[in-house]
């Protein structure tokens, strides 16, 4: 007997990326979709409880690592480049989950970001591998939408 609406969890494959000013969209992972804060230790004399309060810190937010295969596309390499020669090149993005049909169900959206950190292939003459490239980008914000 069935007791109300089947509602399936959502698969981890059917995601894109989407970059302010980059048409590349095509990574086979992304990870690093991560919040936390620091809880702020403070107690005054006059406080009656023998406890100490745990007050909000700051928030802080792990970096967004990206893994494609490697291709002619250098708007990564691009854009690392503008970081290396000092400009200022922050972007925002979104990390887009799909539903079976394609149809977007949740966005997750970073602010301010920009690429610390950038790998090329690595590269073995016996191997049978895609060549996958990799960055980490670092942001000031991540929000679900």
């Amino acid at each position: 007997m069935a007791t109300g609406e089947r509602n399936d969890p959502y698969r981890s494959f059917n995601f894109r990326v989407e970059i302010d000013g980059l048409t590349v969209g095509s990574f086979s992972e992304v990870g690093g979709l991560t919040s936390d804060g620091d809880a702020v230790d403070y107690r005054e004399g006059t406080d009656l409880p023998l406890t100490v309060r745990k007050l909000m810190g700051l928030r802080k937010y792990g970096n967004i690592s990206l893994k494609r295969g490697y291709t002619q596309n250098r708007e990564l390499w691009e854009w690392y480049r503008n970081i290396v020669n000092g400009v200022a090149d922050r972007r925002n993005g979104t990390i887009v989950l799909m539903d079976e049909e394609r149809r977007d169900v949740l966005r997750w959206n970073f602010e301010n970001g920009w690429i610390n950190k950038i790998e090329a292939p690595s590269f073995k003459a016996t191997g049978n591998e895609v060549a996958i490239e990799s960055v980490e980008i670092v942001h000031e914000g991540l929000t679900l939408a």
